[in-house]
């Protein structure tokens, strides 16, 4: 077996799964200590495998743990353990922490420190073995087995890894197939899925489609990392924003809060951290080419951008717009009556009531909008 060749084939299989070359190396010295055990190992043992990949040089040990006389049962202990009347607990075994002496698996403290005096009771003990260079039919088989497991684990640590860092983010992926209306994307080193509750409503998915979507939340499975997408999540508008302006990615404007409702509507309240700079201009952009690239990403939703304000009646009324507000009232356990012209109470409060809805979403306020002149002719009689 040519050793010296494996080098090229780790950086290319570790540059292709996506994964560190060290993971693919300590597969490879799990599979051939595996390979070495199955042909020259006895039953019980633990063999360590090193290989070098600059060297090519391959090394094998076999790994003892040092048990001093309190570590072991005794006789009268194993006869209590095996009769059949008296019950021992795995925890009273555990807290015990005893081993039954096995020659394979443990080496007495007396006879390690004649090789090494320094050495204590619960170490490892590693004795050199002997390189071999053929091995059986079975073996290979078995270090092909370990070695396919060990990297399909490595690589499922690696998505895992990177694309838990990115929860929270919006990625760009390619819809490769639907099923049962769950929606699967292709993210490059594995799959998404847009789940129904996810998607938008009226929005249209077909195979090869590339979409923006939000990385909800990345879950371990038995089967491999599960990454669960979303169109509808609010946080979707606000990371769109992200992208398109400036401001917005630097800092330097803040969106404050987000209502949506997803594929129909969406209220934005943005303020500036910074004297000078505008909150809405920054987010419409010039000719309003930035929130219609967002727009257009939605599929056409419509956006509201207002200005945030630490005065809950300037907030209130501007979360109406693009109605007109000729009066806010703040009233007791968080509600406010919104008075607006009489022309505008049906703007105000949008078809089926999701203007004002929103709003109420956006403030964290309970709002109830009346026409300012019939509320005005009450207080008058």
């Amino acid at each position: 077996m040519d050793f010296k060749s494996f080098a090229s084939a780790i950086a290319q299989i570790a540059e292709e799964k996506g994964i560190a070359p060290e993971k693919v190396i300590e597969s490879l010295e799990q599979a051939l200590a595996a390979a070495y055990k199955k042909d020259y190992g006895k039953k019980g043992q633990k063999i360590l495998a090193k290989f070098n990949s600059k060297t090519g040089e391959l090394r094998f040990w076999q790994v003892k743990l040092v048990v001093d006389q309190s570590m072991i049962y005794s006789d009268k202990e194993l006869e209590k353990m095996e009769d059949k009347e008296e019950k021992i607990s795995l925890e009273e075994i555990e807290a015990e922490k005893k081993v039954r002496f096995n020659p394979e698996k443990h080496i007495p403290l007396e006879e390690a420190k004649k090789i090494k005096p320094d050495i204590k009771p619960g170490e490892e003990f590693v004795i050199g073995l002997t390189p071999k260079k053929d091995y059986g039919r079975i073996a290979a088989q078995t270090a092909k087995q370990v070695i396919l497991q060990k990297i399909r684990e490595a690589e499922r640590e690696s998505v895992l890894g990177e694309f838990k860092s990115k929860e929270g983010e919006i990625i760009s992926g390619i819809i490769q197939r639907v099923e049962m209306r769950n929606i699967f994307l292709d993210l490059g080193k594995t799959l998404g899925v847009l789940p129904r509750d996810e998607q938008v409503p009226g929005e249209f998915y077909r195979p090869g489609q590339r979409l923006k979507v939000f990385i909800l939340k990345v879950e371990e499975t038995p089967k491999g990392p599960l990454i669960l997408l979303s169109r509808a999540y609010p946080k979707l508008v606000s990371k769109l924003f992200e992208l398109e302006v400036p401001e917005v990615a630097a800092d330097q404007v803040e969106i404050k809060s987000i209502a949506r409702e997803p594929g129909s509507r969406t209220k934005l309240a943005v303020s500036s951290k910074v004297t000078g700079v505008d909150p809405i201009g920054s987010m419409v952009g010039q000719r309003g080419t930035r929130v219609m690239a967002v727009i257009n990403e939605l599929g056409g939703e419509k956006i509201d951008i207002v200005e945030y304000s630490e005065e809950p009646e300037k907030y209130i009324a501007n979360a109406i717009s693009p109605a007109k507000v000729s009066e806010v009232k703040i009233m007791p356990k968080n509600k406010a009556l919104v008075l607006v012209p009489e022309d505008q109470l049906s703007l105000a409060i949008g078809r089926d009531g999701q203007n004002v809805r929103l709003a109420a979403k956006l403030t964290g306020w309970k709002i109830d909008v009346r026409p300012a002149e019939k509320v005005e002719e009450k207080t008058n009689n």
